[in-house]
């Protein structure tokens, strides 16, 4: 994307000075300490300089013969700075201190703030933004923020306080030095200026394209062997170098114009170092000022463009942070799923389903569900087919309330889905998705996430169910077999048989496959099948599938097409009629001699 400044910098300030409301205290503390670490650095030079004052003035009446050099006066000179400089060092520490806990306090809970918000996110939005951006906002943009935070703020007060505090030094030492000191600001201010504006949009756009990069490789990562089997690495590689050179231009004009400043700075500041010189030496030819006031102010003015220069490398780290606060407020103020109302329990509930004219879209205005209406009594077995992109899993999904129905109703035992809590619908659910989704950790572990204090006889029975303990057992450390991120590491049809073992371990009153046995040979499907119905006698039961030969048993068969109900009835009834049913039924093998010849 191409660079641009955060869209609202001071409304992002505000957000995150609103989310750092409850550590007043510890601002309060990094504040004092901040400030009065650098007020005894400040006041070290002026203290100093009556040493030097005494150690030359000492010398000059030494060479007069009028007297010697005061040593005991020096000593206790020196012993006072040491302990300004120590007591600054002191309060630097505590405010380091207290700084590092609120910048990882501030991570943690926005980290743990976004964590919530995903788990209240719809499942649309998810459809919509790469699961790499999203990470990258929980990891990149965080700890943006966290090293931003401890870096900038002390620096802005510290810088602050050096300002100011150097200026009323200088001024008591001489006005007229002070005024020669004060002819850098102007320029340094027009310099901060120029480089904040250029450096500004390149951060924000170097955390987008973060976020944006991340997303690929989680998603070549993810679909490797698919990119393997098609041979489209040259292509996945030219879409990561082309985002990647959009990064790399961004972050080194950041990154360049950040450390621009430093040296213009420090060249300015010399220039001002070289004229209050020359003015001082002057002065003290006069008799106007001391020597020790020299060696003091010359430090002094090296101590004002220092903060000067600290101010603008500040200014970027500011305008970095805003960008990945930007990106966390932006995601944390997401619209969030429809408010629960939960009137009613799902205790009692009966097991009936009623489809009242549900519709729904995934996009306003682009219907996948038109007008659907169905009613399914308890302990039925009912199966939902129709052609790819008929609407058939959709239909689950608004059961489980992943998302909600643009119209109609959906009611489980005469009460509409909407006035249970989204964690009672589901808790009444046990599924199989055409997807499957393991976990890292181990066999027993995976499934077990079906009911979480099962003991290890209730998992190997719920295995020994879904035909999955033999193939268990060949593996090394059998049910204590780890399973790796991608669970590349076991076949996708022991994928399968796990998600089976699982749900059947969950024992919930209500079960829904989602093509539960795609994935697993002809045999092995035989004998899922007679655990599966065994599992579902006295359950009601969804089961979408595309091979209609593993649903002939089903009490009712609904027949789906774009999203619409054409047909229903049992296999028997379906097939007598002749229709679309009928027609996708032989189908399957018409096409079966197709392949053969």
């Amino acid at each position: 994307m191409p660079g641009e400044k955060p869209r609202d910098f001071k409304g992002t300030m505000r957000k995150m000075l609103a989310f750092m409301g409850q550590f007043k205290v510890h601002l309060v503390v990094i504040f004092a300490f901040a400030v009065g670490s650098t007020v005894f650095n400040i006041v070290g030079p002026k203290v100093l300089s009556e040493a030097t004052t005494a150690l030359f003035e000492g010398l000059v009446a030494k060479v007069s013969g009028t007297g010697g050099i005061d040593y005991e006066l020096v000593a206790r000179i020196l012993l006072t700075t040491l302990g300004l400089y120590a007591l600054s060092a002191a309060c630097s520490w505590v405010q380091g201190w207290v700084m590092a806990y609120v910048s990882q306090q501030t991570c943690y809970r926005l980290r743990g703030a976004i964590a919530r918000k995903i788990d209240q996110m719809p499942f649309s939005y998810f459809d919509k933004n790469s699961t790499g951006d999203v990470l990258s906002r929980v990891t990149n943009d965080v700890d943006t923020l966290g090293q931003s935070l401890n870096q900038g703020v002390t620096q802005l007060i510290t810088s602050v306080t050096t300002i100011v505090g150097v200026l009323v030094m200088m001024l008591s030492i001489n006005g007229a030095m002070t005024l020669v000191a004060l002819l850098v600001v102007p320029v340094s201010i027009v310099l901060v200026m120029v480089v904040v504006k250029r450096s500004q949009r390149h951060f924000f756009a170097q955390q987008a394209l973060l976020g944006q990069i991340n997303g690929q490789v989680e998603e070549t990562f993810s679909g490797h062997a698919v990119v393997k089997a098609f041979r489209r690495e040259d292509e996945v590689v030219r879409a990561y170098r082309a985002t990647n050179e959009r990064l790399y231009e961004a972050g080194w004009k950041s990154q360049f114009l950040s450390g621009l400043m430093q040296p213009v700075m420090n060249f300015v500041g010399n220039l001002g170092y070289v004229a209050v010189a020359i003015f001082g030496a002057l002065l003290a030819a006069r008799g106007t000022i001391t020597v020790g006031d020299i060696q003091a102010f010359i430090q002094y003015v090296k101590n004002f463009t220092q903060p000067i220069t600290q101010l603008a490398q500040v200014s970027n780290v500011l305008q970095q942070m805003a960008a990945a606060a930007e990106r966390i407020f932006q995601f944390l103020d997401e619209p969030e799923q429809d408010a629960e109302r939960a009137t009613a329990r799902t205790d009692d509930v009966a097991c009936d389903v009623e489809f009242d004219h549900v519709s729904f879209g995934y996009r306003a205005g682009e219907p996948v569900i038109n007008d659907f209406s169905a009613r399914v009594e308890e302990g039925q077995t009912v199966a939902i087919v129709g052609p790819t992109g008929a609407g058939k899993t959709t239909m689950v999904k608004l059961l489980m309330r992943f998302y909600e129905v643009d119209g109609g109703a959906i009611r489980i035992g005469g009460v509409d889905v909407r006035d249970f809590a989204r964690a009672d619908v589901r808790g009444m659910f046990a599924m199989v998705l055409q997807d499957t989704w393991l976990f890292s950790g181990t066999i027993a572990e995976n499934i077990a996430y079906g009911k979480l204090d099962a003991t290890r006889e209730e998992i190997e029975a719920a295995a020994r169910g879904a035909c999955a303990h033999h193939f268990i057992t060949t593996l090394p450390g059998g049910y204590d077999f780890v399973i790796n991120e991608d669970a590349s590491n076991v076949s996708q049809g022991q994928r399968q048989l796990l998600t089976i073992a699982r749900a059947l371990l969950a024992n919930r009153r209500m079960l829904i496959l989602d093509e539960a046995t795609s994935s697993v040979d002809t045999r092995t499907e035989e004998r899922i099948q007679q655990a599966m119905d065994n599992l579902m006698a006295g359950r009601t039961s969804f089961v979408i599938a595309h091979r209609l030969s593993t649903i002939r048993s089903a009490d009712l068969i609904l027949v789906m097409d774009h999203g619409d109900i054409v047909e229903q009835g049992t296999h028997a009834e379906l097939l007598a009629l002749g229709g679309f049913y009928a027609e996708l039924y032989n189908s399957q093998f018409v096409d079966c001699i197709d392949e053969v010849d």
